[in-house]
């Protein structure tokens, strides 16, 4: 029952990221848990199914808007974090993740990051920003512990 009052905070960028974030699915059953990720019409109709608040979406390929979006989604993230006080956030990325693993440190929160199945050789830009302060640090490949050396290796969320 301890568990169960522990809230975890899963949080991910929408697509294969999202995909990744609820193959963890039995954990939400363990926790009080929330997730956040990028609106869009497949993540509104997940909100019937899941726990869920949203960002916005922004697609790095628009820097002047990618600019404006992310830091709309940073002071969001703060407001979630005071909203849900969670004890753990768990993310398989990216950018959408990012702040709220570093507001989540600041608070002294513990943070785990699950690094993509689809990086078998090169890390990701939010992987690597995230190792440097990531309590736990989850590569899904062993090729990937030659980038991230202090990693676990917990094999396919598939």
């Amino acid at each position: 029952m301890a568990s169960r009052n522990k809230k975890v905070l899963f949080i991910s960028s929408v697509g294969g990221h999202l995909t990744q974030l609820l193959q963890l699915k039995p954990l939400f059953e363990k926790y009080d848990y929330h997730i956040i990720t990028e609106k869009s019409v497949i993540t509104e109709e997940l909100k019937s199914q899941y726990h869920m608040s949203f960002l916005v979406y922004g697609a790095r390929n628009y820097p002047i808007k990618y600019l404006f979006k992310f830091s709309y989604n940073v002071i969001m993230s703060f407001i979630y974090f005071f909203k849900i006080k969670p004890d753990v956030i768990v993310t398989t990325g990216a950018h959408t993740a990012v702040p709220m693993c570093y507001i989540a440190k600041m608070f002294g929160k513990k943070v785990v990051f699950i690094e993509s199945f689809a990086k078998t050789t090169t890390p990701t830009l939010s992987g690597r920003m995230v190792y440097p302060i990531a309590d736990l640090f989850i590569v899904q490949w062993e090729t990937m512990k030659e980038h991230y050396p202090k990693a676990v290796h917990g094999g396919s969320i598939y």
